[in-house]
């Protein structure tokens, strides 16, 4: 799929060409989504680059995610997809920045991409976009701001996992079962690896943006704009960083309940076990077939018997009790 964006009255305006039909001259923007080969032919005719298959976008080496061909910067970043679902994961998105328009290749639909477009396509945005840095810029800044509310969320739901496991006490305790709170924990720690490691790939394509490779250098404007973002980058990395510290510790700390758990069953079965094996032991006496013993032809044997094991099983568990061992 392919899709153009020429800037005009300081907005952008999305224009969908018909087959065959040659791109707009005055583009800024072209985002190719899954292309076609054909499609592939088209932008690099009309830009005069060539566009990375989906096999060069996943290498993870730094070179082959970062460099200049042509006069043109290419960038490849891992842009978080899927996040409101139960399996998030991480996109390749490739930036090809050229002095004609902005060609971006990926794969999925990441949310901050939709959410860009939608609001630089309204003449009354924050600030007018013109040319195909500015569109860069803001891409970025869409993706840093939906980072950083994913971030803000798994604060909140760490904070209430952390209520929930510490601060639960009677029958509440156990409402919600070990597996489930343990996939909660887990669904939060991958969100947070998957949320740096995009944050990671994102800090290396500002700090390339913002420097001079191969004669290609950011305007000051461009350079000015970038400062900033590579600061939120850097705060927002660290903060990630923390709240996967914290979802370690609940991590340690759930398991380390479940431990207790469990050692509170077998210390209640142990319980049992010894205060039921003096009563065992007078019933195995009086079971025996001797022929000669005395309580069996008592009157009074079998209630007797039945008392002896009563106050066995009593004893020990008022000695357990003054121990405060139950």
């Amino acid at each position: 799929m392919l899709i153009v964006y020429v800037a005009r009255d300081g907005a952008l305006q999305r224009v969908d060409p018909s087959p065959g039909e040659p791109l707009p001259s005055d583009l800024v923007w072209i985002d190719l989504i899954s292309p076609t080969p054909d499609e592939d032919k088209l932008v690099e005719a009309t830009i005069g680059v060539g566009v990375p298959t989906r096999e060069e976008m996943v290498e993870i080496e730094p070179s082959s995610r970062l460099y200049v061909e042509n006069g043109a910067r290419y960038m490849t970043a891992s842009v978080l997809c899927h996040v409101d679902t139960r399996m998030p994961s991480l996109s390749a998105v490739s930036f090809i920045l050229t002095p004609k328009a902005l060609v971006t290749v990926r794969y999925e639909d990441p949310k901050p991409f939709s959410l860009f477009a939608a609001r630089a396509c309204k003449a009354n945005g924050v600030q007018p976009i013109r040319t195909p840095e500015g569109v860069l810029l803001g891409l970025f800044d869409a993706v840093i701001d939906r980072i950083a509310d994913i971030l803000e969320r798994v604060g909140a739901d760490v904070d209430d996992l952390s209520h929930l496991i510490f601060e639960r006490a009677g029958a509440q305790a156990y409402r919600k079962p070990y597996q489930e709170l343990l996939k909660m924990i887990g669904r939060k720690g991958d969100l947070l690896s998957k949320s740096r490691e995009s944050l990671v790939t994102l800090q290396r394509v500002v700090l390339y943006l913002s420097a001079e490779i191969e004669g290609v250098k950011p305007s000051k404007e461009t350079k000015a704009q970038l400062r900033p973002m590579q600061r939120d980058v850097a705060s927002l990395i660290e903060h990630a960083g923390f709240l996967a510290n914290k979802v370690t510790f609940l991590l340690d700390a759930m398991l380390g309940m479940v431990s207790l758990a469990q050692n509170d069953i077998v210390k209640l079965f142990s319980v049992m076990a010894v205060v039921f094996l003096p009563p065992t032991l007078v019933a195995s006496i009086y079971g025996m077939n001797f022929e000669t013993m005395p309580e069996l032809q008592w009157r009074f044997g079998y209630p007797m018997a039945l008392g002896l094991m009563l106050i066995s099983a009593i004893v020990p568990y008022i000695v357990f009790k003054w121990r405060r061992w139950l």
